[in-house]
């Protein structure tokens, strides 16, 4: 994926500016690092002048309002468009907005703070910025296999925030284990992201809310981990609000607790987002439960030939997606993505099926010929493994 090289490229550069030790540098870099990376949420991604324009702040040729307005300019100005660029309006606008709300050293640790929060990162992006939902939700969630969390009622939601935050507020950390602060934490974080106030952008609002708030109360947190992981920290969110007594299935902040121990205790727990499904399969099961636990030997799968399968699973939920949606069918392009829901053609190719095609999951009815009128697609051995597991109950 020639993009995914490019994202890549540029947080190496992050790193350069924050080797360097200029302070101000620094701070601006990795504000844009973390604003940057929390788009993989949404599966967004952001636009080369966005890029640019975040290297021009960090060195300080234009201040943070400067480069915000630059990014809205760019998009009226624009005389040309193609089918991402809604997507990617969204990723720049957003990811500007955040990278000043983190380097901003004003917090309000309220319910009135959290939706202004979420008022400053969507300004200009949704028509309901900073307002509350007036209706009850619910999202099929793949590490539920299809089910859903129980979301806060919409009649509720300002109660429900004011009380978690004024408990959070009178609570007193003074003798607690860094241990026992991390699952206290990690309670009250998941209690906000289950209220789910807003109609869009709760976990990129939560993270940075997050953020905002461990600052405040004198943590030196890895915000690296909400760059790296976003992906992991919403799912970890889903299986920590996740109860269903019928199927024996608990509510498991464990998952979270791992994210928050990489977070503030600098441990290196590994996260894959596989580990986070409802009742997995034994390989895709977690090496140990033991905390700082570093790495594993490859899983493997025999095929009904006899051949052995490395890697069969998917950490990439995109891919999961699209595995997901083709099954056992042969679909052209524009299947897949009504399937899907996506509208971008360009978007869904570099972030679903191209992944999926490169890892092996996905393969074309007529590979020799990538052009042909009939083209459909399918998924390989490997894939139908992978869809196997998917779908048992």
């Amino acid at each position: 994926m020639a993009e995914s090289k490019k994202i890549t490229q540029l947080y190496i550069d992050f790193d350069e500016y924050i080797r360097q030790g200029e302070p101000e540098k620094k701070d601006r870099a990795e504000a844009w690092r973390v604003a940057i990376g929390l788009q993989a949420v949404d599966g967004l991604q952001t636009s080369d002048y966005l890029q640019e324009t975040a290297r021009r702040n960090i060195e300080g040729e234009i201040t943070i309002d400067e480069a915000r307005e630059l990014v809205k300019q760019y998009y009226v100005s624009k005389t040309q468009h193609d089918d991402d660029e809604e997507d990617r309006q969204e990723a720049d606008r957003v990811s500007a907005n955040i990278a000043k709300i983190i380097n901003e050293r004003a917090f309000t640790f309220s319910a009135n703070g959290l939706i202004s929060i979420h008022r400053n990162i969507f300004s200009g992006v949704f028509k309901n910025a900073g307002q509350l939902r007036e209706y009850d939700i619910t999202k099929k969630e793949w590490v539920l296999r299809g089910d859903t969390v129980l979301y806060g009622r919409w009649q509720d939601l300002r109660m429900a925030l004011e009380y978690d935050i004024e408990k959070e507020n009178q609570f007193d950390y003074k003798g607690l284990s860094m241990e026992e602060v991390i699952t206290h934490l990690s309670r009250f974080v998941s209690g906000i992201w289950q209220t789910h106030p807003f109609r869009e952008g709760n976990t990129r609002a939560t993270a940075v809310f997050t953020i905002k708030y461990l600052q405040s109360i004198g943590f030196k947190a890895d915000n690296r981990m909400f760059e790296e992981h976003s992906w992991y920290f919403r799912n970890a969110l889903v299986r920590a609000n996740y109860k269903n007594v019928a199927k024996g299935i608990s509510q498991d902040g464990h998952f979270l607790e791992l994210f928050f121990r990489n977070l503030l205790m600098g441990e290196n727990n590994e996260l894959k987002n596989r580990f986070l499904l409802v009742n997995p399969p034994e390989e895709w099961k977690p090496p140990s439960t033991t905390p700082t636990s570093t790495g594993q030997a490859p899983h493997k799968c025999r095929t009904s030939a006899g051949q052995v399968q490395d890697n069969l699973h998917a950490d990439d939920p995109n891919i999961i997606k699209l595995v997901q949606i083709v099954g056992e069918r042969e679909l052209s392009v524009k299947e897949m993505m009504n399937g899907m829901e996506l509208k971008g053609r360009d978007n869904f190719l570099n972030l679903y099926l191209n992944p999926a095609i490169t890892e092996g999951y996905v393969q074309l009815l007529y590979p020799q010929s990538p052009h042909h009128p009939r083209q459909r697609y399918l998924l390989t051995v490997k894939g139908q493994l992978l869809y196997k597991e998917l779908t048992k109950q």
